[in-house]
């Protein structure tokens, strides 16, 4: 068969995704090589998936020692490798009970669904009402895409599922004006992503707590991309100190194999009685294999206290080069989760940023118009991100 080249994305394809030129072949830790064997060091990481990098060599032995076991089973019957991950999420974090599935839509979707059914179950049908975020991504199953609430995501999909408001990031007196006894659910990205890096305050993190134990209602932590040791703490929520009810995990949750994770307290579980949810594919035991030994390494506290400090070196390395080309209004993030906010004399031109940077053979990220996004592997080399860095560098004098 000859060899496909991108011209075939354009002929068969489906067009909902504009992807570049060169097609990649290979990877190998934070490097990646395309067809014509040119070179790139990955500082996107899959969009926070891949923490451990490209062909971990645990995480390939994890895969495929399992893969010569059994690959998948209904779930009429269980596995070996899903009770170990469930239980070692259970032992790492608040949760009690873990449901899985295969995407952090899906998660999320499960999240969103339970909170509900939870309400109807103890309060009665009227309490239905959930609240999120301007700005937020949760996925992009109806449900979880309205929640959401970008309308660039929801045009031309109406009508969109009810009983979900908004209000602006950060605003604590707009959440306290928008709640009422008929509120069940409160979602929140604890470090918004898509919506360009923004950290959420401790006290307005604090305040949703509050605002939840006040009403009986459910304060539901999606960490699809701020959980598995992105934020240099195993999940965001640690180091706020706030407690969810519900957690959804997924991106990292595998290191790259598609896997995700809804965690919650046992109380709250047994709303999804026999038979209200499900998920073909979840709890798959390749899925589960890859991500009990992803979890295994990221979870070690010397392995986070790196991420932690490679942060400080990549905060560095951005901060000079701003200082040099002073291009950036604000650099933020978490652990090696880093948005630059281009100021006014570059704004709307993130997508430039990141095909120059391509072409000087890095790999960065966007977070909308506004915001340049780094999310390199947790275990990336410092004398690669320092280059790969420097490579960024080299782009962003190429657009100043």
């Amino acid at each position: 068969m000859e060899r496909p080249d991108r011209s075939w994305f354009d002929a068969y394809m489906v067009p909902n995704y504009a992807p570049a030129e060169a097609v990649m072949v290979r990877g190998q830790g934070s490097r990646v090589w395309d067809q014509d064997g040119h070179e790139y060091i990955d500082l996107a990481g899959g969009i926070a998936v891949n923490a451990l990098g490209h062909a971990h060599p645990e995480l390939v032995a994890a895969l495929t020692d399992q893969a010569g076991k059994i690959w998948h089973l209904s779930n009429a019957y269980t596995n070996e490798p899903a009770l170990k991950l469930a239980r070692s999420l259970t032992e790492l974090t608040f949760a009690e009970r873990v449901f899985f599935a295969n995407s952090g839509g899906e998660a999320n979707e499960a999240a969103l669904k339970l909170a509900r059914k939870y309400a109807s179950d103890n309060h009665g049908p009227s309490k239905r009402r959930i609240l999120a975020f301007e700005k937020a991504f949760h996925g992009r199953t109806l449900f979880t895409v309205t929640a959401g609430g970008q309308p660039k995501y929801t045009e031309g999909f109406e009508p969109l599922p009810g009983g979900i408001h908004h209000v602006p990031f950060n605003d604590l007196e707009a959440v306290k004006r928008a709640v009422d006894d008929d509120t069940c659910a409160i979602i929140v990205e604890p470090i918004q992503g898509e919506g360009g890096l923004i950290p959420g305050d401790p006290s307005f993190i604090q305040g949703l707590r509050e605002i939840c134990d006040q009403l009986d209602a459910l304060l539901i932590f999606d960490e699809v991309q701020s959980g598995m040791g992105r934020t240099g703490d195993l999940y965001a929520y640690m180091g706020y100190g706030v407690v969810p009810d519900i957690l959804t995990t997924a991106k990292a949750l595998g290191g790259g194999f598609p896997v995700a994770a809804m965690l919650t307290t046992e109380r709250v579980s047994k709303s999804f009685g026999l038979g209200s949810h499900g998920s073909t594919y979840g709890g798959n035991p390749l899925a589960c294999a890859v991500a009990g030994r992803a979890l295994e390494l990221i979870s070690r506290p010397e392995f986070l206290t790196g991420v932690k400090q490679k942060a400080a070196v990549m905060f560095d390395e951005l901060e000079a080069l701003n200082s040099e080309l002073a291009v950036f209004s604000d650099i933020r993030g978490r652990g090696l989760w880093i948005g630059c906010e281009l100021n006014d004399h570059y704004r709307g031109r993130s997508k430039d940023f990141a095909a120059a940077a391509f072409r000087e053979g890095v790999m960065c990220l966007r977070a909308g118009t506004e915001v340049v996004r780094f999310a390199p592997a947790l275990n990336i080399d410092t004398e690669e991100l320092t280059e790969g860095l420097s490579r960024f560098g080299s782009a962003v004098r190429s657009l100043a």
